[in-house]
Parts: structure tokens; C-alpha cells; sequence
């Protein structure tokens, strides 16, 4: 296995820059894993391809007004991106600086917030803010951290498109996009075909867009990530499952989590994952998977790879690019059948 293996040319045209007028109204790849057969169809036309029965798993996570430009007390500019909230008044983030920040300096954040730089853990910093919650200060202050990718400064609409329709629980930098797809009409639509709808949180870190720089996919190391699968998500998919039921899982970060679950006995509780998931893994929870397109050589690429075969993939892949389907977080969808029962 090598990482040119996980390679393709996009067209630069098919990244979508912004969303569909209707979050439903994106385009939706079937793709059947186990024969690689393919259907182009609507993603308003999911709830047909769902049975009673089954049960949809959606991230419930929130998207944070992560990103806070500012100066150093040496008056050089620096861009802050928060990755994960440690405590009311700390947090830990990236930095973009011109020269690497030090212990004890103080930096000034979009004018108004003072952030002391406590240490630094591997590519992060510890900063100490000079407010009272960290998510009040950043919903005020701070600007929808939107992927590398889309070349538009975030503006009103992204801060209500970038986040799915029933997040909750805040504390993600990117979204989980599968999820963008489903507005209320579509998910009352998934319930009256007699689907369960069950709930989890996996903060979708930066690590997301991390490059994989190693010739050898194996040696990549994952960022943590927090979840949590509460016991209400346990037993929807256990009731599921006896009644000859299928998992579903909205996105990849509800697979990681559910999957992350499966590795301590399938029992509901929260922790840090750095699941990596590669072809030649052995799916214990998830039997269906939507999802939407991702990034050349990345670990999700790998992941749908490992659910649906790379072969299946990559053909999937090259009919996506000929029929002009829209790319990456503001793109259409997959919904990938697992390549085998095992």
C-alpha cells in the first residue's frame, strides 16, 4: 500500500466554493460496494434507498467560531486557530506566525482579547484568555473557520450553512458535511419510511485536513479527536439490529465514532479517538456509509476506500469527476454500500 495509491487528478472548477441554494438539493452517488455498481441520483431521494428498520447515526457536533487573527506583543500578525476548548478560560490552538510564539508572551486577539501562551504540546499551544468562556468569547469575536480550500472569506451565510441543521454540542472546527445535506423536511421524510435517528459528538479537530506526507500510509499518525456515544445510541442500533436492520452512518466522523465504540465493547462513554482506519479493516458496526467526496491522498479517502474497496473507489471516483459532480465540504454525496458482510 503506498499514498500514491490514494491519488487522483480533480479539476479545480469541481471544488464547490459555496453551498447548493437547498441543502437538499445536492446530487447523490449510489455506489454498491460489493458488485461497484453505481446510480446517479438526488439526495433528496435518500429516504427511498433507506428501509424500516434501519438506523441513520448523525454528529450532533457544533462548528465554533474557531479562527481569531491578532499581533504578538512584538507587533508581528498572527492568525489562531482554536482546536479544542480545555476549560473555561483555556484552550488549546494553532498559531500561524512568522516566528514561533514564547512561553509567557502575551498576544492581543482581534483587538479586544488578551491570550497568554502557557506551553506548547507537539504542533499546539496552550493559551490562557483573559475572559470568562472561551465559547462566548469566540462566538463574539472569532470567524467560521472554513476549510482551506474554499477561497472565500467567511461571510453570514457560511456561518449558517457550514453547520448542520441539528448541531448541539459545540466544540468542532470543521464540520461533519455529510450531514449539510439534511434539512428538517428530509429528516421528517427519513422517520415516516420508520428509520430510527440516533445521536452522537466527535469535535472534528483540524487534523481533518492534515496532509499524510509518508509513502507509507501505516506509519500517518492521527490526531485525537474527543467523542462521545451515549447509551441511547447503543440501544437504537442493538434494537436495529434485531430487527434485521441496517447502521447508517451520516459522515465519516459518526463511523470513527461508532467504530472507536465497537474497540471497547460496543458500550456507550466518551474519550479521545485516533482511529485510522485503512483498507483491510474490519467494519464491526457500520453497514452503510454517507459520506462526500474527499481530498487526494488524504485518511478519509482511505477510509471509504477500506468501507467500499479501493478499486470500487477509484472508478466511483473518475465517473464523479465525468459527470461533474461538486467536490469536498460543500460538494454532493456518497452513499457507499459495505463491500462485504464480514
Amino acid at each position: 500500500m503506498k499514498l500514491a495509491d490514494f491519488d487522483y487528478d480533480l479539476p479545480p472548477e469541481l471544488i464547490a466554493q459555496v453551498p447548493a441554494r437547498d441543502r437538499s438539493a445536492s446530487r447523490l452517488l449510489h455506489l454498491d460496494g460489493r458488485s461497484g455498481d453505481m446510480r446517479d441520483l438526488a439526495f433528496a431521494q435518500l429516504p427511498e434507498l433507506i428501509e424500516p428498520n434501519d438506523v441513520l447515526v448523525l454528529n450532533d457536533t457544533r462548528v465554533i467560531k474557531a479562527r481569531l487573527l491578532g499581533r504578538r506583543s512584538t507587533g508581528g500578525r498572527i492568525e489562531v486557530l482554536v482546536e479544542r476548548v480545555l476549560a473555561a478560560d483555556e484552550a488549546l490552538v494553532q498559531i500561524r506566525a512568522s516566528h514561533t510564539p514564547r512561553q509567557g508572551e502575551m498576544l492581543t486577539l482581534e483587538d479586544e482579547v488578551r491570550a497568554t501562551v502557557l506551553d506548547r504540546r507537539d504542533a499546539f499551544f496552550r493559551l490562557k484568555f483573559d475572559c470568562r468562556d472561551v465559547f462566548e468569547m469566540l462566538e463574539r469575536y472569532g470567524a467560521v473557520p472554513l476549510p482551506p480550500y474554499i477561497e472565500h472569506a467567511a461571510d453570514g451565510e457560511d456561518e449558517t450553512r457550514y453547520q448542520t441543521v441539528y448541531a448541539r454540542a459545540p466544540g468542532a472546527v470543521a464540520a461533519p458535511t455529510a450531514g449539510l445535506h439534511f434539512d428538517a423536511r428530509l429528516l421528517d421524510a427519513v422517520r415516516l419510511r420508520g428509520v430510527a435517528l440516533a445521536w452522537l459528538t466527535l469535535h472534528v479537530g483540524a487534523g481533518t485536513f492534515q496532509p499524510v506526507r509518508s509513502d507509507d500510509p501505516s506509519r500517518h499518525e492521527m490526531h485525537g479527536e474527543w467523542y462521545d456515544v451515549p447509551q441511547a445510541t447503543i440501544d437504537a442500533i442493538r434494537a436495529a439490529r434485531a430487527k434485521g436492520g441496517r447502521v447508517i452512518s451520516v459522515g465519516t466522523t459518526t463511523l470513527r465514532a461508532l467504530e472507536s465504540c465497537a474497540a471497547q465493547d460496543f458500550r456507550a462513554g466518551s474519550g479521545e479517538t485516533r482511529l485510522f482506519i485503512l483498507p483491510g479493516y474490519r467494519f464491526r458496526v457500520v453497514d452503510r456509509l454517507l459520506t462526500n467526496f474527499h481530498l487526494p491522498r488524504s485518511t478519509l479517502l482511505m477510509l471509504v476506500s477500506a468501507f467500499a474497496g479501493t478499486d470500487h473507489i477509484r472508478r466511483a471516483y473518475a465517473h464523479a469527476i465525468a459527470q461533474r459532480y461538486r467536490f469536498y465540504s460543500y460538494g454532493d454525496a456518497m452513499l457507499i454500500e459495505k463491500v462485504s458482510a464480514t
